[in-house]
C-alpha cells in the first residue's frame, strides 16, 4: 500500500489507539477500585487487563504517530525484528495477567474468602460489553487494511477484554444469584485460559484470526494484493 493511501488509515488507527488509552485508563481505575473494595479477584484481573491493553495501545499509537510524522510508512512495515519484539512484549503481558489471576483465584478458593456485591463493577463490565466489541472490530479492519500485525495484535487484546467482560460478568451474576463465592475465582480461571491462548498467538506472531479475514472492508480502501492496485 502506498504512503498516500496508507496515511488516512494510519490516522484512523491512531485515533482508535488514543480512544482505547483514554477509555481503558478510566475503566481500569474503576474496576481495580471496585474489585479491591469488594474483594473480587476477577474484577481486579479485569482492571489489570485494562492496564495491559492501555500499554499495548500506547505502543501502537507511538508507532502510528511516528509513521505519520516521518512519512516512512513502508519502512516501518518492513521492520520485522522490532515488530516481533513488540508482539512478544504484548504476549508477556497476557502471560503475567493469566498467572496473577490464577494465583489469586487459587488463594481465594483455599482461604474461602467471600467477596461482596459491587454495583460499580457490574456497571463497568456492562459498559465494556458495549464499547469493546466496537473498538475491536474497528481496529481489526484498520489492521487488515494496513497489513499491520501490531494493530491486529492490539485488536486481539481488545477482544480479550470482551471475553474477560463476559466471563467476569457471568461470575458476578452467578455469585449474586446463588451466593456461591467460588464463582468469582472460576470466572478468573476462564479469563486466565483465554489470556494464555492469546499470549501464545502473540508470541508466535499469529494474532490474525480466521474471522479477521472474512469481514468486508471496502470503505478502508484496501489494496488488491494480487495486482497491487487500490
Amino acid at each position: 500500500m502506498s504512503a498516500p493511501a496508507s496515511a488516512p488509515l494510519t490516522r484512523r488507527g491512531l485515533r482508535l489507539a488514543q480512544l482505547t488509552v483514554a477509555y481503558n485508563v478510566v475503566e481500569g481505575v474503576l474496576a481495580i477500585g471496585a474489585g479491591l473494595a469488594a474483594g473480587l479477584v476477577s474484577v481486579i484481573g479485569f482492571g489489570i487487563d485494562s492496564g495491559i491493553e492501555t500499554a499495548a495501545a500506547v505502543l501502537v499509537a507511538l508507532r502510528l504517530a511516528t509513521r505519520l510524522r516521518t512519512g516512512r510508512l513502508e519502512a516501518a512495515d518492513r521492520d520485522e525484528a522490532r515488530e516481533r519484539r513488540t508482539l512478544r512484549a504484548v504476549a508477556v503481558t497476557f502471560f503475567l495477567l493469566a498467572a496473577w489471576v490464577t494465583v489469586e483465584g487459587v488463594r481465594a478458593l483455599v482461604t474461602g474468602d467471600r467477596p461482596e456485591a459491587s454495583p460499580l463493577a457490574l456497571g463497568v463490565l456492562i459498559a465494556s460489553l458495549v464499547v469493546m466489541p466496537l473498538l475491536a472490530r474497528a481496529k481489526s479492519r484498520v489492521g487488515r487494511a494496513l497489513g499491520d500485525p501490531l494493530v491486529l495484535a492490539d485488536a486481539a487484546e481488545t477482544r480479550v477484554c470482551v471475553w474477560l467482560s463476559v466471563a467476569t460478568l457471568a461470575g458476578l451474576v452467578a455469585f449474586r444469584l446463588t451466593g456461591a463465592a467460588w464463582f468469582d475465582p472460576l470466572a478468573g480461571f476462564v479469563v486466565a485460559a483465554f489470556a494464555v491462548h492469546e499470549g501464545r498467538e502473540a508470541w508466535e506472531g499469529e494474532l490474525v484470526h480466521d474471522h479477521d479475514h472474512a469481514e468486508p472492508h471496502e470503505d478502508l480502501a484496501a489494496p488488491d494484493h494480487r495486482t497491487g492496485r487500490h
